[in-house]
């Protein structure tokens, strides 16, 4: 079984939690090893904190109840869910879910790759190998709408593999799609789900980045994009199926805000680790440098809001990966794929672990708790 490792003492973070017999999901940070209920009329929800001007230093000194150690609502948040003890939620609320894809080349190649095979695992390593012979598999430098990746794209287009990932991974425009509504993304220790047509699917480990209602970044988090690959690879027009179902979304442990301990530049340089432990003993591991991301997080929000599109209440946005898994499980040149009651573990230096246990979507938690019951919740508590 996985650590659960605990992000650093130094930062400041915000995050979200329940417990059975509360009144409503409480707004939490951490402080000396302590979680922290903050939740007041100045602050009942995260979002309103991620619309102040200085959400660390409210955080920081905000007034609050000890919930239990950090280490044990870690704990209890995966081992004891759902059995009287405070466990975490989504660090977002009513925050917009938003991703973007093909942001690093390999995943760009990948994304062409389950296009070309159709949803067919089998076929992947021979097209795989094709493109790599073709223009080979370090693009890494290519800025995106460059007429050095315009070259690039026109070899693959002569070759027959044209494909819309080529464009929004290389071409001008950015890829940026809804993953779930607010309210929907679940949180560190939950149960993470499966469409039950897919037999072909991964996590995605990335970075989500957390935005206020005017576009200013405030924040970012571990994500975890769930993928299905075999959906996806028989058409780009299924990405909602692939993308958007129940528990597909995973976003924890914590919101680290910026402060002096915290920068987008520590974003920027970010290593996300991943690993991935099968009851049936299998293992996988595997890492993603956001040094090598092709739009820089600045670019992506602004591709997804701004005068042509506005997030009242702010958004969170997956950034992307390069991590996309391809060692077989099983059956040779069949790649990876999920079993039910994998662990996947998200983890980064700077942020801690995101730790969730795959399941089918519907024998995860059903999604009944929305923004309507948010709200009814901390009217009936004076906090709003």
């Amino acid at each position: 079984m996985s650590d659960y490792a605990s992000p650093p003492a130094e930062g400041a973070y915000l995050g979200r939690a329940m417990a059975d017999g509360w009144a409503h999901p409480a707004v939490v940070t951490v402080r000396d090893g302590e979680v922290l209920d903050i939740t007041s009329a100045a602050a009942p929800t995260a979002r309103d904190i991620c619309e102040m001007d200085d959400p660390a230093g409210f955080v920081r000194t905000a007034q609050g109840r000890s919930v239990g150690a950090l280490r044990d609502v870690l704990r209890d948040s995966f081992e004891n869910r759902g059995a009287g003890r405070p466990y975490l939620l989504s660090p977002v609320d009513l925050q917009a879910v938003k991703a973007s894809g093909v942001t690093f080349v390999v995943s760009l190649l990948e994304r062409v790759i389950e296009e070309q095979a159709r949803g067919n695992p089998e076929k992947a390593d021979a097209i795989r190998g094709d493109i790599a012979g073709l223009i080979g598999d370090d693009l890494s430098k290519l800025k995106p709408g460059s007429a050095e990746a315009q070259a690039a794209k026109a070899k693959l287009v002569a070759r027959g593999v044209w494909s819309q990932y080529l464009e929004v991974g290389i071409g001008p425009d950015a890829e940026i799609f809804t993953k779930c509504q607010p309210m929907a993304s679940v949180g560190f220790g939950a149960d993470v789900g499966l469409h039950p047509v897919s037999t072909w699917n991964n996590p995605e480990p990335e970075i989500a980045v957390i935005a206020s209602s005017g576009g200013r970044i405030v924040g970012a988090t571990l994500g975890n994009d769930v993928n299905l690959r075999d959906v996806e690879g028989r058409s780009a027009l299924l990405l909602g199926k692939a993308k958007d179902n129940n528990a597909s979304a995973a976003l924890g442990p914590f919101i680290r805000l910026f402060d002096g301990t915290f920068s987008m530049d520590d974003v920027k340089n970010a290593r996300v680790e991943l690993k991935v432990e099968g009851e049936d003993g299998f293992s996988l591991e595997g890492a993603s440098s956001m040094a090598e991301i092709s739009r820089s997080p600045e670019e992506l929000v602004a591709a997804a809001m701004g005068p042509h599109h506005q997030y009242p209440d702010g958004m969170a946005l997956y950034l992307g990966t390069m991590f996309v898994p391809s060692k077989d499980r099983g059956e040779a040149g069949k790649g990876f794929t999920h079993k039910v009651g994998d662990m996947v573990t998200i983890s980064s230096e700077k942020f801690g672990a995101l730790v969730n246990r795959v399941k089918l979507s519907p024998d995860c938690p059903p999604w009944a708790y929305g923004a309507s019951h948010l709200m009814r919740d901390l009217a009936r508590a004076k906090l709003i």
